[in-house]
């Protein structure tokens, strides 16, 4: 049965807002600490993630931007900004959140700015802030870093003694911030380090932000949970002290599983999107929330893997703009617990589909993304010219 006029606009006017950037890693090869499999079609450098990007916003209409990751997409610093921002003006396709890699380095073996050894947190903290200007002269508005950094061993490290080193960093960083931009502190319990990580939580990451200053927010990832965790939860703590800066949007079974949004658990972001979409209906604002995709295609074709993501996102934003708040509030106020629960289920089992095709034509956009996609000869194209590059990639673990 079709949606009523009324939803139609609903859903219309909730993905005409809704904003998704995608992440230029996600595009190249990359897999597990096992090892990855190599795919012909991958990106091997910069431009071929700009293209690739560019074909999923094309196809979708929700992916303005990509994040850019400095020590892949940018070796050679600032040097490498006109570069990037040429390839931004090609393929219509603005550079996103800038994410400093404080993880990969040798010298990071004990961690980055909450290492023990004075030099390597100023190195850490060096890179961070050539990220920050490495931002403003693309004109990005989010530094998003995330942080490897705890230990394996009881007794081998001062956790006290990190914080602080962590907040010295942080707050260096912070006054290093043009007035538009903002810093996003991420958050994982576990992975690398795997007795204690110096940001496990969204508590701890709260807490740096605060002190590091008030363009300091929280980054989401939806897979840095433990088990059964309540994310919407979380995401509402964010929303009521005006702390949520942004997500990292991923599906897990077990921990960190890098697997394709809503893939496993698709209630789990309609809750989330919910809440959200709660929030500014009580408050007649929008949430200033950056959406960003933090994925790892190991088996999935890349580009199609995007695709899929971005449809799922659109799908369940939609779905969550359907409840009904105002009838909720009022089943919430009075505790009708039957009641509030089937107005949240009755969005979520609303088949969106037809309305957001609709939306499609409406954009000038493909009514099926996936299906144009595999009719167009892009996947064809880019195997052709990238299969000889990729077949010289590294796919051992050790």
């Amino acid at each position: 049965m079709p949606l009523a006029d009324k939803s139609t606009e609903i859903i219309f006017k909730s993905l005409n807002r809704l904003n998704i950037e995608l992440p230029s890693w996600g595009f190249a090869n990359t897999g597990t600490r096992f090892g990855k499999f190599i795919q012909p079609a991958a990106a091997t450098n910069i431009e071929e993630k700009f293209a690739d990007a560019a074909e999923v916003h094309a196809l979708t209409g929700a992916c303005k931007t990509m994040a850019l990751h400095v020590q892949w997409d940018l070796p050679n610093g600032v040097k490498d900004v006109a570069k990037v921002e040429a390839l931004a003006t090609k393929f219509k396709i603005r550079p996103g959140s800038i994410n400093p890699n404080i993880f990969q380095n040798q010298e990071y073996k004990h961690g980055s700015v909450g290492n023990p050894d004075p030099a390597i947190r100023r190195m850490a903290t060096d890179h961070i802030l050539e990220c920050v200007a490495i931002a403003d002269a693309l004109n990005s508005r989010d530094i998003s870093p995330w942080f490897a950094d705890g230990s394996n061993y009881p007794g081998t490290q001062n956790i006290r003694k990190r914080i602080t080193y962590f907040e010295d960093a942080l707050r260096e960083v912070h006054s290093a911030l043009k007035p538009s931009q903002r810093l996003l502190i991420e958050y994982k319990p576990f992975e690398p380090a795997f007795y204690h990580t110096d940001i496990a939580d969204w508590g701890m990451a709260y807490l740096f932000a605060k002190n590091a200053g008030p363009q300091a927010l929280v980054l989401v990832d939806t897979g840095h949970h433990y088990q059964a965790q309540n994310i919407e939860q979380i995401v509402a703590w964010l929303l009521h002290h005006d702390m949520m800066g942004g997500f990292h949007f991923n599906d897990r079974r077990y921990a960190d599983d890098d697997l394709t949004l809503g893939s496993i658990d698709p209630y789990q972001v309609f809750r989330i999107f919910h809440e959200i979409q709660m929030f500014e209906w009580e408050h007649n604002e929008t949430a200033d929330i950056a959406y960003m995709v933090d994925q790892s295609h190991n088996l999935k074709g890349k580009v199609e893997a995007m695709i899929q993501t971005v449809v799922t996102a659109q799908e369940l934003y939609a779905r969550a703009a359907l409840v009904d708040h105002a009838q909720l509030a009022k089943h919430q106020q009075t505790c009708s617990l039957v009641d509030a629960e089937e107005t949240l289920r009755g969005a979520f089992w609303q088949d969106v589909r037809p309305a957001i095709r609709e939306w499609r034509k409406s954009h000038n956009l493909s009514e099926d993304p996936m299906k144009s996609f595999r009719e167009s000869g892009y996947l064809e194209r880019i195997t052709k010219s990238r299969a000889e590059k990729n077949a010289t990639t590294t796919a051992s673990y050790a």
